[in-house]
Protein backbone atom coordinates (compact mmCIF):
# COMPACT_ATOMS: atom_id res chain seq x y z
CA UNK A 1 0.00 0.00 0.00
CA UNK A 2 1.37 3.39 -1.02
CA UNK A 3 1.23 6.56 1.01
CA UNK A 4 -1.04 9.37 -0.18
CA UNK A 5 -0.76 13.13 0.29
CA UNK A 6 -2.38 14.00 3.60
CA UNK A 7 -4.27 16.90 2.05
CA UNK A 8 -5.83 14.50 -0.48
CA UNK A 9 -6.83 12.08 2.28
CA UNK A 10 -8.38 14.91 4.29
CA UNK A 11 -10.43 15.99 1.29
CA UNK A 12 -11.56 12.44 0.54
CA UNK A 13 -12.57 11.93 4.17
CA UNK A 14 -14.63 15.15 4.18
CA UNK A 15 -12.46 16.83 6.82
CA UNK A 16 -11.85 19.92 4.67
CA UNK A 17 -10.78 20.91 1.16
CA UNK A 18 -7.23 20.31 -0.06
CA UNK A 19 -6.46 24.02 0.06
CA UNK A 20 -7.72 24.24 3.63
CA UNK A 21 -5.75 21.11 4.52
CA UNK A 22 -2.52 22.68 3.29
CA UNK A 23 -3.30 25.80 5.33
CA UNK A 24 -3.89 23.75 8.48
CA UNK A 25 -0.74 21.71 7.88
CA UNK A 26 1.34 24.89 7.58
CA UNK A 27 -0.10 26.05 10.91
CA UNK A 28 0.72 22.73 12.58
CA UNK A 29 -2.96 21.99 13.22
CA UNK A 30 -3.12 18.49 11.68
CA UNK A 31 -2.51 15.28 13.60
CA UNK A 32 -1.74 11.91 12.02
CA UNK A 33 -2.00 9.11 14.56
CA UNK A 34 -1.65 11.77 17.24
CA UNK A 35 1.52 13.33 15.82
CA UNK A 36 1.63 16.89 14.45
CA UNK A 37 2.31 17.20 10.72
CA UNK A 38 3.68 20.54 9.52
CA UNK A 39 5.37 19.72 6.21
CA UNK A 40 3.44 20.53 3.02
CA UNK A 41 3.18 17.51 0.75
CA UNK A 42 3.55 15.08 3.65
CA UNK A 43 2.04 11.67 3.05
CA UNK A 44 0.28 9.03 5.12
CA UNK A 45 -1.37 5.66 4.68
CA UNK A 46 -5.16 5.70 4.12
CA UNK A 47 -5.73 3.65 7.29
CA UNK A 48 -3.97 6.18 9.53
CA UNK A 49 -6.11 8.44 11.74
CA UNK A 50 -6.16 12.07 10.66
CA UNK A 51 -7.55 14.74 13.00
CA UNK A 52 -7.67 18.51 13.31
CA UNK A 53 -6.53 20.29 16.44
CA UNK A 54 -9.08 22.40 18.33
CA UNK A 55 -7.81 25.65 16.82
CA UNK A 56 -8.56 24.35 13.30
CA UNK A 57 -12.00 23.16 14.35
CA UNK A 58 -12.66 26.63 15.75
CA UNK A 59 -11.61 28.17 12.42
CA UNK A 60 -14.08 25.92 10.61
CA UNK A 61 -16.88 26.97 12.95
CA UNK A 62 -16.35 30.60 11.95
CA UNK A 63 -16.92 29.84 8.25
CA UNK A 64 -20.33 30.84 7.02
CA UNK A 65 -22.65 29.37 4.42
CA UNK A 66 -25.22 31.57 2.69
CA UNK A 67 -28.53 30.66 1.07
CA UNK A 68 -29.47 33.14 -1.67
CA UNK A 69 -32.54 33.42 -3.89
CA UNK A 70 -30.72 34.47 -7.05
CA UNK A 71 -32.70 36.63 -9.49
CA UNK A 72 -32.46 36.29 -13.26
CA UNK A 73 -29.72 38.57 -14.62
CA UNK A 74 -27.03 37.70 -12.06
CA UNK A 75 -24.24 35.20 -12.63
CA UNK A 76 -23.13 32.70 -10.01
CA UNK A 77 -19.39 33.37 -10.17
CA UNK A 78 -17.33 36.53 -10.25
CA UNK A 79 -16.89 38.15 -13.66
CA UNK A 80 -13.32 39.31 -14.27
CA UNK A 81 -14.48 41.55 -17.12
CA UNK A 82 -17.17 43.10 -14.88
CA UNK A 83 -19.72 42.71 -17.64
CA UNK A 84 -22.24 40.99 -15.39
CA UNK A 85 -23.19 41.37 -11.73
CA UNK A 86 -22.13 38.42 -9.56
CA UNK A 87 -24.69 36.95 -7.16
CA UNK A 88 -22.30 37.66 -4.26
CA UNK A 89 -22.91 41.38 -4.76
CA UNK A 90 -26.37 40.80 -3.23
CA UNK A 91 -24.87 39.69 0.10
CA UNK A 92 -25.40 42.99 1.91
CA UNK A 93 -27.00 43.77 5.30
CA UNK A 94 -29.95 45.40 3.50
CA UNK A 95 -30.74 42.16 1.66
CA UNK A 96 -30.58 39.84 4.67
CA UNK A 97 -33.77 37.89 5.32
CA UNK A 98 -34.60 37.25 8.97
CA UNK A 99 -35.16 33.52 9.26
CA UNK A 100 -36.00 31.59 12.40
CA UNK A 101 -33.21 29.05 11.82
CA UNK A 102 -30.50 31.67 11.45
CA UNK A 103 -31.87 34.73 13.25
CA UNK A 104 -29.10 34.69 15.87
CA UNK A 105 -26.28 34.76 13.33
CA UNK A 106 -24.66 38.09 12.41
CA UNK A 107 -25.86 40.19 9.50
CA UNK A 108 -22.37 41.63 8.99
CA UNK A 109 -19.45 39.20 8.72
CA UNK A 110 -16.22 38.77 6.82
CA UNK A 111 -17.24 37.70 3.30
CA UNK A 112 -13.67 36.89 2.28
CA UNK A 113 -13.52 33.47 0.67
CA UNK A 114 -17.28 33.30 0.14
CA UNK A 115 -17.74 31.40 -3.13
CA UNK A 116 -20.65 29.72 -4.93
CA UNK A 117 -20.93 25.96 -4.40
CA UNK A 118 -22.30 25.18 -7.84
CA UNK A 119 -23.69 27.24 -10.68
CA UNK A 120 -27.00 28.75 -11.67
CA UNK A 121 -27.17 30.29 -15.16
CA UNK A 122 -27.69 34.01 -15.65
CA UNK A 123 -31.17 33.33 -17.05
CA UNK A 124 -32.12 30.99 -14.19
CA UNK A 125 -33.30 31.87 -10.69
CA UNK A 126 -33.65 30.31 -7.27
CA UNK A 127 -31.52 28.66 -4.64
CA UNK A 128 -27.79 29.36 -4.79
CA UNK A 129 -25.37 28.35 -2.03
CA UNK A 130 -22.28 30.45 -1.29
CA UNK A 131 -19.88 29.16 1.32
CA UNK A 132 -16.53 29.72 3.04
CA UNK A 133 -16.47 26.04 4.04
CA UNK A 134 -14.58 23.67 1.77
CA UNK A 135 -16.40 20.66 3.24
CA UNK A 136 -19.74 21.98 2.04
CA UNK A 137 -18.36 22.93 -1.38
CA UNK A 138 -17.01 19.41 -1.85
CA UNK A 139 -20.28 17.85 -0.70
CA UNK A 140 -22.35 19.87 -3.16
CA UNK A 141 -20.13 19.93 -6.24
CA UNK A 142 -17.80 16.97 -5.79
CA UNK A 143 -17.55 14.56 -8.71
CA UNK A 144 -19.73 11.95 -7.01
CA UNK A 145 -21.92 14.26 -4.94
CA UNK A 146 -24.96 12.43 -3.55
CA UNK A 147 -26.94 15.65 -3.11
CA UNK A 148 -30.16 16.10 -5.10
CA UNK A 149 -31.02 19.41 -6.75
CA UNK A 150 -34.67 20.11 -7.53
CA UNK A 151 -35.94 22.50 -10.22
CA UNK A 152 -39.24 23.78 -11.59
CA UNK A 153 -38.94 24.26 -15.33
CA UNK A 154 -41.42 26.05 -17.60
CA UNK A 155 -41.29 24.78 -21.17
CA UNK A 156 -42.90 25.26 -24.55
CA UNK A 157 -43.05 23.09 -27.66
CA UNK A 158 -44.14 19.54 -28.43
CA UNK A 159 -42.35 16.82 -26.51
CA UNK A 160 -41.22 13.73 -28.42
CA UNK A 161 -43.44 10.63 -27.94
CA UNK A 162 -40.89 9.00 -25.63
CA UNK A 163 -39.53 12.33 -24.35
CA UNK A 164 -40.48 11.99 -20.69
CA UNK A 165 -38.92 8.53 -20.50
CA UNK A 166 -35.71 9.84 -22.08
CA UNK A 167 -35.58 12.80 -19.69
CA UNK A 168 -35.65 10.34 -16.80
CA UNK A 169 -32.95 8.12 -18.29
CA UNK A 170 -31.46 7.56 -21.71
CA UNK A 171 -30.01 10.90 -22.88
CA UNK A 172 -26.39 11.75 -23.57
CA UNK A 173 -24.59 15.09 -23.34
CA UNK A 174 -21.07 15.67 -24.64
CA UNK A 175 -20.88 11.99 -25.57
CA UNK A 176 -21.56 10.80 -22.01
CA UNK A 177 -24.69 9.09 -20.71
CA UNK A 178 -26.48 11.12 -18.06
CA UNK A 179 -27.26 9.69 -14.66
CA UNK A 180 -30.90 8.72 -14.01
CA UNK A 181 -33.08 11.72 -13.13
CA UNK A 182 -36.56 12.16 -11.74
CA UNK A 183 -38.66 14.19 -14.18
CA UNK A 184 -42.43 14.61 -13.94
CA UNK A 185 -45.07 16.98 -15.28
CA UNK A 186 -46.28 19.50 -12.70
CA UNK A 187 -48.86 20.88 -15.12
CA UNK A 188 -49.25 21.30 -18.89
CA UNK A 189 -46.45 23.89 -19.05
CA UNK A 190 -44.11 22.94 -16.22
CA UNK A 191 -41.78 20.05 -15.45
CA UNK A 192 -40.17 19.09 -12.15
CA UNK A 193 -36.55 17.92 -12.39
CA UNK A 194 -34.55 16.24 -9.63
CA UNK A 195 -30.89 15.72 -10.58
CA UNK A 196 -27.74 14.41 -8.92
CA UNK A 197 -25.35 15.99 -11.42
CA UNK A 198 -24.91 19.42 -12.93
CA UNK A 199 -23.42 19.63 -16.40
CA UNK A 200 -23.35 23.05 -18.02
CA UNK A 201 -26.91 24.12 -18.94
CA UNK A 202 -27.92 20.50 -18.47
CA UNK A 203 -31.68 20.90 -18.11
CA UNK A 204 -31.98 23.25 -21.08
CA UNK A 205 -29.96 20.90 -23.27
CA UNK A 206 -31.92 17.85 -22.10
CA UNK A 207 -35.18 19.55 -22.99
CA UNK A 208 -33.90 20.52 -26.43
CA UNK A 209 -33.11 16.87 -27.15
CA UNK A 210 -36.78 15.93 -26.68
CA UNK A 211 -38.29 18.88 -28.55
CA UNK A 212 -38.87 21.34 -25.72
CA UNK A 213 -37.59 24.87 -25.11
CA UNK A 214 -37.03 26.11 -21.56
CA UNK A 215 -38.58 29.52 -20.93
CA UNK A 216 -38.15 29.61 -17.16
CA UNK A 217 -35.99 27.68 -14.69
CA UNK A 218 -35.99 27.94 -10.90
CA UNK A 219 -34.03 25.83 -8.41
CA UNK A 220 -36.16 25.18 -5.32
CA UNK A 221 -34.13 22.69 -3.28
CA UNK A 222 -30.58 21.45 -2.69
CA UNK A 223 -30.47 18.30 -0.58
CA UNK A 224 -32.53 18.91 2.53
CA UNK A 225 -32.49 22.70 2.16
CA UNK A 226 -35.54 24.18 0.39
CA UNK A 227 -35.76 27.68 -1.04
CA UNK A 228 -38.91 28.11 1.03
CA UNK A 229 -40.20 31.66 1.47
CA UNK A 230 -36.86 33.38 0.89
CA UNK A 231 -37.68 36.46 -1.25
CA UNK A 232 -35.98 37.00 -4.61
CA UNK A 233 -32.68 38.85 -4.19
CA UNK A 234 -32.44 38.17 -0.46
CA UNK A 235 -30.20 35.85 1.54
CA UNK A 236 -29.92 34.14 4.89
CA UNK A 237 -27.37 32.13 6.82
CA UNK A 238 -27.48 28.36 6.85
CA UNK A 239 -28.63 27.65 10.39
CA UNK A 240 -26.35 25.79 12.83
CA UNK A 241 -28.70 22.80 12.88
CA UNK A 242 -29.34 22.70 9.11
CA UNK A 243 -27.48 20.32 6.83
CA UNK A 244 -27.65 19.32 3.20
Amino acid sequence: MEKVRISKLMSEQGICSRREADNYIEQGLVLVDGEVVSELGARAYPHQKIELKKAAIAQQARRYTIILNKPVGYISHFDEDREYQPAASLITPENQFVHQLSANLPGKFNTRGLAPAGRLDIDSSGLLVLTQDGRIAKLLIGENSPIEKEYLVRVEGNIAPDGLRLLNHGLKLDGEALKPAKVTWQNAEQLRFVLREGKKRQIRRMCELVGLKVIGLKRIRIGQIPLGNLPVGQWRHLGPNECF
